[in-house]
């Protein structure tokens, strides 16, 4: 059987988001986060934009920077700049706001970011978490007034009193972000709430509408049965590039599969396309659901290759809390 042409390779099979991490070190050390270490230098540049290219080589919708803090790398704008000017329909990055300010915000407008992630665990600073809503106003003011791409605001259910989550939703509604909510998980990926969390996971379902009920209404489904199986296309529609240049499934699966971004190929992605991944049915990994929903009608037959499990760098992770960062 002959190969698809090129354009029908990247309608069947190419990425539609692939996250990108520009650095591991984070200016934060909450305690929940399984993503971040404290010693690691940044990626250098040049090697992040031979990555960039290669990301868009691969048929690539949309780029995502991630980290750690992706601000922390010392041209991230540049990297946004460079990225954009190869022609990606979006260029997004996540971060936590803290080394936010107007003129970086103003900057990451004028290098053509697309799409900015800012997660909001509560609204008072605790033993797991200081990314809330107390000490980070400022910075979200400061989006607000320079910004000239969209923000989503991403309240986080698990590492605060359950209804600060709802009041994160409710300032993201009142002061012009894009509302959106997810839940603490384990170390794999799989859900874990307190019947509290339930709760309050249903009144942000309500407040959210039809926004809450991506993928298939997923979640629902975890609560209601424990599973909610699908067909996950990690590895192929959706991407996670680490550190080290190592194509993952995702970030809570980096000891299941490693392939080397530059080895990459169409191949790769077909085969990724079509393996079954044995976390899939308990995942909350919400943007490999995103990224996968649109294909759920294709079937898959492959099993994953062994040959191709390398075991993730372990991350340096910290004890305790670090006191909270100040504006800068």
């Amino acid at each position: 059987m002959g190969y698809p042409s090129p354009v029908l390779q990247r309608l069947l099979y190419s990425p539609f988001l692939v996250q990108l991490v520009v650095t591991r070190r984070c200016n934060l050390s909450c305690t929940y986060c399984n993503e971040f270490d404290d010693v690691s230098e940044p990626v250098p540049t040049d090697e992040l934009k031979r990555r960039i290219a290669k990301i868009k080589e691969l048929g690539a919708w949309a780029v995502e920077f991630t980290g750690g803090e992706p601000m922390m790398h010392p041209e991230i704008f540049e990297l946004v700049r460079y990225a954009k000017s190869l022609g990606f329909t979006k260029v997004m990055l996540i971060s936590n706001a803290y080394l936010l300010n107007e003129d970086k915000v103003r900057k990451l407008s004028e290098a053509g970011l697309d799409d900015l992630q800012i997660s909001i665990d509560g609204v008072t600073p605790n033993d797991v978490t200081v990314k809330v809503l107390r000490p980070l106003r400022k910075k979200l003011e400061a989006v607000i007034r320079a910004a000239k791409f969209r923000v989503t605001l991403n309240a986080v259910v698990g590492s605060a009193p359950p209804e600060e989550a709802l009041e994160v939703v409710a300032y993201a509604q009142e002061h012009g972000f894009r509302p959106r909510a997810c839940f603490i998980h384990s170390g794999d990926g799989q859900l874990n709430l307190d019947p509290a969390q339930i709760a309050v996971y249903h009144e942000i379902k309500t407040r959210l509408g039809r926004r809450f009920k991506e993928s298939g209404d997923y979640r629902t489904r975890l609560m209601q049965g424990g599973s909610a199986p699908f067909r996950c296309r990690a590895g192929s529609r959706y991407l996670y590039v680490d550190e080290f240049g190592y194509v993952r499934w995702c970030s809570q699966q980096r000891d299941a599969f490693g392939v080397p971004l530059a080895d990459y190929t169409s191949a790769d992605l077909r085969r990724q396309f079509n393996t079954r991944k044995s976390c899939a049915d308990q995942c909350t990994v919400g943007c490999v659901r995103t990224c996968s929903a649109y294909d759920e009608w294709r079937g898959q037959s492959l099993e994953p290759d062994p040959a191709q499990a390398y075991p993730a760098t372990p991350l340096v992770q910290l004890s305790g809390k670090r006191p909270a960062a100040r504006p800068a």
